[in-house]
């Protein structure tokens, strides 16, 4: 049978490659296309219809963010990120000490802690929500005195115990070869320093996905303040996004100005961090 000539193969190169790139068009335009006619409206100086949005700003205005700064957004971010900032680093500290004896010590009743780890992801925010706080409210303070209720603590504590990311560290580490340990252990390292010198640096991929996925779940956090903080000052910036949706004086414009508050630090986080993550992902799928 002969072979296509070099013209037709060169022409159903061009056809699958057309296809290719509008199927990355139409992808780019489903995700991306919101997104971009959100920030568009935030920064129009135009009043938007009611339930209308631009995909071009309509008179480049930075009013909207101004305003949405103006009604508690600045104070909102603040708090966000003080909750950010100490539970996720908390939560990575706790997860990777864990995952550590989880995988590299052997001890009885391993198995059985691992399944009530993995149990803690099946219960809803909803069906604990009551407990939490009543666990919060006896739990002292030892700053002001009184107890964990309206305060960073109160916000943060909750955060630190996380299923996913000491199932994910588990089974990294579990696939670090133990000569590598071993070797260690001769030259008269300790476990404080196999687990910082030999165990941590090899789970810089692992230990990006875990921080990009604590990043999303402590910063979408809304259940837990609602039931924790009953200082408006005190609000993360979740909470604060939704009192001003839900605010008839102002205009699409400022609410939307909010919600691009909000998205941005998890775009950026992501992209600082989407060498690691993307890694831990692929290693996870390659080796599972």
């Amino acid at each position: 049978m002969p072979r296509p000539r070099g013209g037709v193969r060169k022409r159903n190169n061009a056809a699958r490659r057309a296809a290719r790139l509008f199927a990355y068009a139409v992808v780019l335009a489903v995700f991306l296309l919101p997104l971009w006619s959100m920030v568009a409206t935030a920064l129009s100086s135009a009043t938007s219809k009611l339930g209308s949005m631009d995909l071009i700003p309509n008179g480049f205005t930075t009013a909207n963010l101004s305003s949405a700064w103006h009604f508690g957004i600045g104070r909102g971010l603040a708090n966000s990120l003080i909750m950010e900032g100490a539970g996720l680093t908390l939560q990575l500290s706790v997860s990777a000490l864990a995952a550590y004896a989880l995988a590299r010590k052997k001890f009885r009743g391993a198995a059985i802690v691992m399944v009530a780890i993995m149990a803690t992801m099946m219960m809803p925010e909803e069906v604990i929500a009551i407990p939490l706080y009543l666990i919060i409210g006896k739990i002292p303070n030892p700053v002001t005195g009184g107890t964990l209720l309206d305060s960073y603590g109160g916000l943060i504590l909750p955060l630190v115990g996380w299923a996913l990311p000491i199932y994910i560290l588990t089974g990294f580490m579990k696939r670090i070869p133990m000569e590598l340990e071993e070797a260690a252990r001769v030259d008269g390292a300790g476990e404080l320093r196999i687990f910082f010198r030999v165990i941590l640096p090899l789970c810089k991929p692992a230990l990006g996905t875990c921080a990009v996925f604590g990043f999303l779940m402590i910063w979408d956090q809304y259940l837990l303040p609602l039931l924790v903080i009953q200082t408006p000052s005190m609000n993360p910036l979740t909470v604060v996004v939704t009192s001003l949706q839900s605010s008839q004086e102002l205009g699409d414009g400022v609410k939307l100005a909010a919600a691009t508050i909000l998205m941005v630090p998890s775009v950026l986080f992501y992209l600082a961090l989407q060498r690691y993550f993307e890694r831990g992902v692929l290693t996870g799928s390659i080796k599972g």
